[in-house]
């Protein structure tokens, strides 16, 4: 299934949300009137309204609060997404301009504060406390887990126990509320909101661990080059599970590559076929479908419905996609 058709069940409401989240992004101010349509034009597939949407129609009927919780998970996301590339220094994102390195980072920073203030507006304005909650927890989340991985990347002390927790709270903490805050907007039933959330969890850590592939040239049409992880030193699932392979000289060996040689091009690919031939790829393929298989048997337990197939497909797509 393509994007497209997984959407169909809520693509009159991804329309209506267009109009809604642009409106929620307005400001008096020209300079962040411009840098706001800017945002919103190089939008990416949506993937995050499509899962609010779709947990939202699987649990219920769709309201107005719907739309707010799709918004408000937008609002935050965008914002942490600027401020990742002021962190990263990153002069791109999907193939346009960051923000920042159109309007520099003091303006990139304010810009990322000013869009965190608007989901919170738009929350507290009609009393949305529990969305807010829900949200909250995610980006306190992401937080915690891009600096747990920050500190891990200067020891290199990273075993799989600590790799999930990473990439639940970086990851999957995002995609979990906003399963779980489609169906607080719908229903107050606390266990069917409980349970989307460890949907969209899973779904979460299955689309990190294929992410992680992509750095080992998994898939024709990579959005970023081989190798990025290790030249940033980050500890990906593969190289954890080759590193406990290997023999403690082999393991130093590798260790020190990326500590100490990770800018090296011809040392990376040392790297990269040192995980291959220890049998990594294949392991955090097996890994990524028992995540993947996890969301799906949650999802078994809610009504058929043409919701409930788009977001089965959705799973598989995170977990078969090119880039």
């Amino acid at each position: 299934m393509t994007v497209d058709e997984i959407k169909a069940p809520v693509a009159k409401e991804m329309e209506e949300f267009e109009v809604k989240f642009r409106s929620s992004m307005k400001s008096t101010v020209p300079l962040l009137d411009k840098i706001t349509r800017y945002i919103v034009k190089r939008k990416g597939k949506q993937i995050r309204p499509m899962f609010v949407f779709l947990s939202a129609k699987v649990c219920g009927e769709m309201n107005e609060s719907t739309y707010r919780a799709a918004s408000l998970i937008e609002l935050l996301h965008t914002a942490t997404l600027v401020h990742d590339d002021v962190v990263d220094d990153s002069n791109e994102r999907r193939g346009f301009f960051s923000v920042n390195a159109l309007w520099k980072n003091k303006i990139a920073v304010l810009v990322g504060d000013f869009l965190l203030s608007r989901g919170l507006i738009l929350s507290v304005d009609n009393k949305d406390f529990h969305l807010l909650g829900l949200v909250s927890n995610a980006v306190r989340e992401m937080s915690e887990g891009e600096l747990l991985q920050i500190e891990k990347a200067r020891k290199l002390d990273i075993d799989e126990t600590v790799y999930y927790e990473i990439i639940r709270k970086k990851t999957a903490s995002l995609i979990a509320s906003c399963c779980a805050c489609g169906a607080a907007s719908v229903t107050a039933d606390t266990d069917t909101i409980n349970k989307m959330s460890a949907f969209g969890e899973a779904v979460g850590i299955a689309f990190q661990i294929k992410d992680d592939l992509f750095d080992y040239g998994d898939g024709s049409n990579i959005g970023k080059p081989t190798g990025i992880d290790i030249k940033e030193k980050k500890m990906t699932l593969p190289l954890i599970y080759a590193l406990n392979q290997a023999s403690w000289l082999e393991k130093r060996r590798i260790i020190n590559i990326v500590k100490n040689n990770n800018n090296d091009p011809k040392k990376v690919a040392e790297v990269i076929s040192f995980v291959i031939s220890s049998g990594g790829i294949q392991y955090a393929e097996k890994k990524m479908r028992e995540f993947s298989q996890k969301a799906l048997d949650i999802l078994s337990e809610f009504k058929d419905s043409p919701s409930r197939t788009s977001l089965s497909e959705l799973v598989k797509y995170t977990t078969e996609r090119k880039n």
